[in-house]
């Protein structure tokens, strides 16, 4: 079978000593008090096997290393072999991977493995469902902090794979000034220099806008990045004149692979998709004997 690779890539995989805590929890979660009772009492201790994981839809692969390291950390003397890399085009039939030892091992690892590989797996075809939606015009889609806990890092990983970008890491990573926050502040001019001054020089200032005229007052400001926040596409194409070579520009508002291609047409530079993180079904990928 023929593998195509997504043409975002390469995107560098996430080192090791990143990724084994995570797995290292999931697997002792799993495990709970008293290990595996079904596969300790029901598989022979010294019963081997080879077992494949299959891609059961098209999709875009992520978090291979993941799901080696649940095999790996449960039996060191498992053997995992790759057929192909995170952000592989899968289809269905497509293998994966073949991963061989102790039986019981490989049994106990299998649901973590396969939570990390579907979910990871479902962001990235996600994203790259909108990334290819857009491909003909300039904008970018980008995540959001609407990841799920303990899994941002992991999660924007995966829309890196799928072709997107990353937003904000966390709340330390830029400045994005909210209705709340203005509110809070007293004014939209009060919340922008307090962020100026108290910020060093290499952080940028994003304000969020729901008008035009929100817009010039964020120009007049000087702030760096503005995110448009449910405009219409007639108000997005003006917005994007008004702030060529003066702020970067962010959609956002509810946008799918069908609404994106016009977003996109305005001129806009990022497309900000939340749902790609917080909501996105698994890609199925089955471990078959």
């Amino acid at each position: 079978m023929s593998i195509k690779q997504n043409a975002a890539l390469p995107i560098p995989p996430l080192p090791d000593v990143m990724l084994e805590p995570l797995v290292r929890m999931a697997l002792l979660e799993d495990l709970g008090r008293a290990g595996d009772l079904t596969t300790d009492t029901i598989v022979p201790a010294d019963a081997k096997a080879e077992l494949r994981l299959v891609a059961r839809q098209d999709g875009v692969l992520a978090g291979l290393d993941l799901a080696r390291l649940a095999f790996t950390l449960m039996d060191g003397r498992t053997r995992f072999e790759a057929s192909c890399a995170d952000g592989t085009l899968l289809s269905p039939g497509t293998e994966i991977a073949r991963i061989s030892g102790h039986s019981r091992a490989l049994l106990s690892a299998e649901r973590v493995a396969l939570n990390y590989l579907c979910h990871l797996s479902g962001v990235a075809t996600a994203t790259h469902s909108i990334a290819e939606a857009i491909a003909a015009h300039g904008a970018r889609v980008t995540c959001t902090r609407k990841t799920m806990p303990g899994l941002r890092s992991l999660q924007k990983y995966a829309v890196r794979v799928g072709g997107g970008s990353n937003h904000r890491f966390g709340l330390d990573d830029a400045v994005l000034i909210k209705d709340n926050h203005i509110a809070l502040a007293g004014g939209v001019e009060t919340a922008v220099q307090r962020a100026r001054a108290g910020v060093g020089h290499m952080v940028k200032i994003e304000l969020e806008v729901d008008t035009l005229a929100q817009l010039e007052v964020a120009l007049a400001l000087g702030v760096d990045v503005v995110l448009l926040d449910n405009m219409s596409l007639d108000d997005l194409r003006t917005a994007v004149g008004m702030c060529k070579g003066r702020a970067i520009t962010e959609a956002s508002g509810r946008i799918t692979p069908e609404t994106a291609p016009a977003v996109a047409a305005t001129g806009v530079d990022q497309i900000a998709v939340g749902w790609i993180t917080h909501s996105t079904r698994v890609l199925d990928i089955g471990l078959d004997a």
